[in-house]
């Protein structure tokens, strides 16, 4: 049974300033991209990673990445939809028509390319032993305040029980399948599955699985992963 990561990577990326598709901004020389569908298959446990990638750049993105699959795995690209969710449901549904072994399903962000490969086995583990959805997080370390429309704040939850989430998160294929198929919206993959009536559970995440947006993030991510050192 496979062990399958999508990638969704069609975002442009504007707040990088790079002029190019995100996921192909280089830290340190290396895409985005490539560091992430790399850690991947790093974690021993991923057979197959399937990318969505801006329309295009479809050739690029492959170029970069095809050569990055262990013997018996593969890279698959796919165009990307407008919205994160579109290409989340592309690349799945070409995930369960193409490797129709696929057991478990990874959504991950290209964005956290440095995402430890023990926190990918991590996710797979949790999943393998029995849990339907699994997610990577952190304390909070942040006072959060909840304000309303003016800015006024209008309460301060308990941090304590508030997690920051990260990826990848892993499903069983089946029961991500049912959560894009149930026509429910959520701002993740984890928010849709669990408005679908399922239990997500969390795992350990790690501070290296922060994301990469903001020309700020990537200084630090070229600063702390200089020399080669991930």
């Amino acid at each position: 049974m496979s062990v399958v990561a999508l990638v969704p990577a069609a975002g442009r990326g504007e707040r990088l300033g790079y002029g190019m598709p995100k996921a192909l901004v280089p830290v340190n020389g290396v895409p985005l991209l490539t560091r992430a569908v790399q850690g991947l298959f790093a974690s021993g446990q991923v057979q197959h990673v399937v990318i969505a990638a801006p329309p295009s750049d479809v050739d690029q993105v492959h170029t970069a990445t095809a050569s990055l699959a262990p013997a018996g795995g593969a890279v698959h690209v796919l165009s990307g939809g407008s919205e994160r969710t579109d290409s989340v449901r592309l690349a799945l549904d070409h995930a369960l028509r193409v490797i129709p072994d696929t057991s478990i399903v990874l959504v991950h962000d290209a964005a956290r390319a440095f995402t430890p490969p023990e926190v990918i086995a991590g996710v797979v583990a949790a999943v393998r032993g029995g849990y339907d959805a699994v997610i990577p997080v952190l304390p909070v370390a942040d006072t959060i305040k909840q304000v309303d429309e003016a800015g006024v704040v209008v309460s301060t939850p308990d941090r304590a029980a508030l997690r920051v989430v990260q990826t990848p998160q892993g499903f069983r294929a089946e029961t991500l399948r049912a959560a894009y198929r149930s026509g429910i919206a959520a701002t993740d993959d984890a928010g849709l599955v669990e408005k679908n009536g399922v239990p997500v559970h969390t795992v350990p995440g790690h501070p290296h699985a922060m994301k990469i947006t903001t020309p700020f993030d990537l200084a630090v991510a070229e600063a702390l992963f200089s020399g080669g050192q991930e």
